[in-house]
């Protein structure tokens, strides 16, 4: 899905004014099937789903500026499904409902079913959050760059995911987490069934917030207490405390976390093993020699 109709129609919609404080929450909900809980039980997904859109339409309502998008994540690509770039759906009141939440919910539903449907059966279990995450900075520079003259735009992700931690995207990772914190983006993430060390350090790198949530019939209600408050509103209430982080880096030779290891000079890249060449910047580096043993002096006899 192209960023140009999706920016272009979005600055259609709106019609800011120069003192508006606009509100952009982008979220990423993981829908690969390869996710643990949703290979125990498929019907997880229609879940997790209701409530992410639950907790969106609650984002709409708190303010009239406030704007969404909404992106899934699969093992192999990653798309927007909110707001749609083809010609948007009629939508009519529907047993009093107001229009924008019945536009939400049957928006994603629908582009959400075209995605599953179009991607093959072969199960992963990886995804791509990295990439998302990438896209939605980009998504967020781009409004950035064409909202009013004077208008405060204040962005956040959130990630929604049950997948584990995934150390071949770490410098993915990385390089996405210290963007959004050079664009002040704040990235929290909602954890479904495992510990995700990485995303983690996004969390703290970017101020955002990071919930392992303990039960996964009540996920609703973990978004709309920990989630939907906006982070200047966040240290007045009364949230979960914060966890310790494990900053461990994950090796480029195995990609695996390592505790100790060894780092390039050069490009600083890390390695659980020795090796005399750099496979990142193919630096050479000299092997240290042993130690010279200092020899005793004998003491003369007089």
């Amino acid at each position: 899905m192209k960023m140009n109709t999706l920016e272009s129609e979005d600055s259609k919609s709106s019609d800011f004014s120069s003192t508006d404080e606009i509100s952009l929450l982008v979220i990423i909900l993981d829908t690969n099937p390869g996710q643990r809980i949703l290979r125990d039980n498929p019907r997880t997904l229609t879940q997790c789903v209701d409530s992410v859109i639950a907790f969106a339409n609650s984002h709409l309502m708190q303010k009239s500026q406030n704007k969404l998008v909404v992106m899934a994540c699969h093992s192999k690509t990653s798309e927007f499904i909110y707001p749609n770039s083809d010609k948007p759906l009629d939508v009519r009141q529907v047993d009093g409902q107001y229009e924008i939440f019945t536009l939400v919910e049957r928006t994603i539903k629908r582009n959400l079913a075209k995605m599953i449907a179009a991607e093959s059966t072969a199960l992963c279990n990886e995804s791509l959050l990295a990439g998302a995450i990438s896209m939605a900075l980009c998504y967020i520079h781009r409004i950035q760059k064409t909202k009013p003259v004077g208008c405060k735009l204040n962005s956040r992700i959130l990630v929604v995911t049950g997948s584990g931690d995934s150390a071949f995207q770490y410098m993915s990772y990385m390089n996405v987490f210290f963007t959004a914190q050079k664009q002040n983006v704040v990235i929290d993430v909602c954890a479904l069934d495992q510990h995700l060390s990485l995303l983690q350090q996004g969390c703290d790198i970017t101020s955002g917030l990071y919930l392992k949530i303990p039960q996964l019939q009540g996920l609703l209600q973990y978004l709309l207490w920990v989630f939907l408050p906006e982070p200047p509103i966040r240290p007045k209430l009364v949230l979960p405390p914060p966890v310790k982080v494990d900053y461990r880096a994950a090796c480029f030779c195995h990609r695996e976390m390592v505790d100790v290891g060894y780092v390039c000079s050069v490009c600083l890249s890390i390695f659980c093993k020795f090796s005399p060449i750099c496979t990142t910047c193919h630096t050479v580096f000299k092997i240290p020699g042993p130690l010279a043993v200092k020899s005793k002096k004998k003491k003369m006899k007089l």
